[in-house]
């Protein structure tokens, strides 16, 4: 199993002063469970190197196994500080691609031509596509013919508008993303706020929230095992 794992580079809440980026739990609970199923795993962001965490993310009521078993592990901090550029990445040598969420992606991954092609790419391969909590909104410019988004007609989850309302920032966000997905015609659903919840529609896996991001990965592993 090869995995592609793509994190955002950006680190500014709009033009809020606040710092962000990907939330840590998201990225550490997803990797582990890749590794520890044996995948070989690559790592990239648009700008390479290392990324942008969201400091909330590294608070102690954030912190979980997965970030705990992160900070010990010098081979996966080396890893995630020298990321790929993602422009130097072939979604033809992976067998799957998988988004971290936090807030980050929502400005910089959302956009992202790379990173567009990079997912369409993935969908006409029939490669296992992932993503959780804010990172499906790098769903929302990927066409997969005029006028269809990639989520349009599929069962898919993210963060919902009242987990956003909940954390004080769906006025700030450029877009909230379970309107996003419905916009695009994505059917979607959510559990209780900060429950997990992960959705499988064939090769497209979501989760809507961090606590959603271990189950997600696991989903994938599932899904990649039985090809």
């Amino acid at each position: 199993m090869k995995i592609l794992m793509v994190l955002t580079s950006h680190s500014q809440m709009g033009d809020t002063g606040h710092k962000t980026g990907f939330w840590l739990e998201e990225f550490t609970a997803p990797y582990y469970v890749f590794r520890d199923a044996g995948a070989d795993i690559t790592i990239a962001s648009p700008k390479g190197g290392k990324p942008p965490v969201d400091p909330n993310s590294e608070a102690d009521d954030a912190l979980t196994e997965s970030t705990h078993r992160f900070q010990k592990d010098a081979h996966a901090k080396e890893a995630l500080a020298s990321t790929k550029v993602l422009s130097n990445v072939d979604m033809n040598e992976f067998d799957a691609i998988f988004y971290p969420g936090g807030h980050g992606p929502l400005w910089d991954l959302v956009n992202d031509k790379t990173s567009i092609a990079l997912i369409k790419s993935a969908y006409e391969q029939d490669k296992v596509i992932g993503a959780v909590c804010h990172a499906p909104a790098v769903f929302k410019h990927v066409e997969i013919k005029p006028g269809q988004n990639l989520v349009g007609g599929k069962q898919v989850t993210g963060f919902s508008n009242s987990e956003e309302e909940a954390v004080g920032l769906a006025t700030i966000v450029p877009f909230l993303l379970e309107d996003m997905l419905k916009e695009n015609a994505g059917t979607y659903s959510k559990g209780d706020d900060w429950a997990p919840h992960i959705v499988v529609d064939g090769k497209l896996i979501t989760g809507q929230n961090p606590a959603s991001s271990e189950g997600a990965a696991k989903a994938m592993v599932q899904t990649l095992q039985q090809d």
